[in-house]
């Protein structure tokens, strides 16, 4: 499918017109970056969004922004540690009533040295995808209960060049290495909404997407060597984005597409950028776009949603 949106169109313009009264978001790592510019985006939009996040005390700042504009939703913070499961069943639990939208937008990228979460996970995995399939799982029936959820996942470009390793998922047996955990991660995260089509028949459709180079704080592992390398440090220690660098707000557009626009309404199982519909490319040639092959594997997608559903529920 396609949209009248560019790379550069803004989440308040792709929201502009709609209207959300009524309906309830979870958006996790909604603090900074592309997370707090989709929940201003949703809550402009008349949503109720709930900021679901390790640190509930730094959302006040933008609850207080948005609390004093006529028409947005309210929105508050709960807390949620993704790499901890008891976190995350804690938090679906105290959830009531029905869920509209969850924005599977928290993740960590690169950490330098293999960390693992409360229950054994390599962390990277853990917090971008086995903690997001548990949150969305222990969400389903509040999902169900909307009659029209929608769930996006935020994955980025880094899964092309790295297919889910099934053999040694958690770098038990394979030397770690930072990019690798990291584009696995964001592998499983597209592979999660393609799996995720079994729940479309309860009107729940969920899509990956990828906000594209935006500088946030998911940077934040990275050396001052790596960040040289990307061309965003200066000599000075200075950082700024490259031209092609997205601001928060237009890397925050994708996931606010495909969460409340009626373009995407009944769209599941697939993985946008620059506001639009990936192509399916090799994932190994080095392409600078597109979704790789690996990543929208249906019987790939059953394998995960089956190695993920035994490893959280251990």
């Amino acid at each position: 499918m396609t949209t009248p949106f560019t790379a550069g169109t803004t989440a308040l313009e792709v929201i502009d017109g709609v209207d959300l009264a009524g309906q309830h978001a979870v958006v996790t790592g909604g603090t900074s970056g592309i997370g707090a510019e989709t929940v201003r985006a949703l809550a402009l939009a008349g949503a109720e969004v709930t900021v679901a996040t390790r640190r509930p005390e730094t959302v006040g700042a933008l609850a207080h922004e948005l609390s004093g504009i006529p028409g947005a939703g309210l929105v508050r913070a709960q807390a949620l540690e993704l790499s901890d499961l008891s976190s995350v069943r804690a938090f679906t639990a105290a959830w009531q009533g029905p869920l509209d939208i969850l924005v599977a937008n928290a993740g960590i990228m690169a950490l330098p040295e293999r960390v693992t979460t409360a229950e054994g996970w390599e962390m990277q995995l853990g917090t971008n995808f086995l903690g997001h399939f548990a949150l969305a799982g222990g969400l389903l029936s509040s999902l169900q209960a909307s009659g029209s959820a929608r769930v996006v996942i935020v994955s980025s470009g880094a899964h092309r060049a790295f297919p889910f390793n099934f053999d040694d998922p958690q770098f038990e047996q394979r030397p770690y290495d930072p990019w690798v955990a990291y584009g696995q991660s964001k592998t499983a995260d597209v592979l999660f909404a393609v799996g995720a089509r079994r729940w479309s028949a309860d009107g729940i459709m969920a899509n990956a997407v990828n906000p594209g180079y935006v500088l946030t704080n998911l940077q934040r592992h990275l050396d001052d060597d790596t960040l040289r390398s990307f061309g965003v440090m200066d000599d000075d220690g200075n950082v700024a984005p490259l031209p092609y660098y997205k601001t928060p707000s237009q890397g925050a557009a994708g996931s606010v597409l495909l969460a409340a626009s009626p373009l995407t309404a009944g769209v599941t199982g697939r993985y946008f950028e620059n506001n639009q519909e990936a192509e399916v490319v090799p994932g190994d040639q080095g392409e600078a776009g597109g979704v790789a092959a690996h990543a929208v594997d249906p019987a790939a997608a059953d394998r995960l949603w089956e190695y993920a559903t035994k490893t959280i529920s251990h």
